[in-house]
């Protein structure tokens, strides 16, 4: 009796040695690196024709994702990928031109509305950059220049900007990603005053 007693209090061990080793894998990460990877060959790029890159950990309801965004071409993606097993949860591509691409999340009718939408902004923002061109002193080159100049290292490829007319003036507004870091700004377009600055890293 005493044996089997013995023998029963081994296997519960064991048992619980086995369950406790199960429940600490459930916390698995792939790491930052490895979900980069997944989103590169899913957008069949390599990180070198890559900018504006950008890799941040998000946790939302005890879950953690990496959300990853960056520029390829003329295509902007962005993608959120599970950290326990590299899922890709949601995919986002959009031509730099305001055409929206494919979102695994989106149905067809919600996608189709998208691009409408996007093409209409992109439609609104040319005739404001065509109507406002001829009335402001600092032209879009200068103001990339200014902008560039705050970011040492940062290039064109890592900057988006656009002519805006808002709170009765004319200002370019955009943002640099670079070196994981994101950089907000607003320029007046008539003086060339930086009206905004601000620094986030993901």
């Amino acid at each position: 009796m005493k044996r089997l007693a013995i023998a029963a209090i081994i296997s519960l061990t064991a048992a619980g040695v086995v369950a406790g080793c199960g429940a600490s894998g459930g916390g698995q990460d792939i790491g930052q690196d490895a979900a980069l990877e997944i989103a590169l060959e899913d957008a069949g790029v390599s990180e070198s024709d890559t900018s504006r890159l950008q890799v941040s950990e998000e946790r939302d309801d005890g879950r953690k994702t990496y959300e990853i965004r960056f520029d390829a071409g003329q295509t902007e993606y962005d993608y959120e990928i599970q950290a326990s097993d590299g899922t890709i949860l949601s995919s986002d591509v959009e031509n730099r031109d305001g055409a929206a691409g494919d979102d695994q999340n989106a149905g067809t009718q919600s996608g189709t509305a998208q691009t409408d939408d996007a093409a209409q902004n992109a439609n609104t923002a040319q005739n404001q950059q065509g109507t406002g061109t001829a009335d402001v002193a600092v032209s879009r080159e200068d103001a990339i220049a200014a902008a560039l100049a705050k970011v040492p290292g940062a290039t064109e490829n890592d900057i988006r900007i656009e002519l805006e007319y808002d709170d009765g003036r004319q200002k370019y507004e955009g943002d640099i990603i670079y070196n994981q870091m994101e950089y907000d700004f607003e320029i007046d377009a008539n003086t060339g005053e930086v009206i905004s600055w601000s620094e986030e890293r993901p």
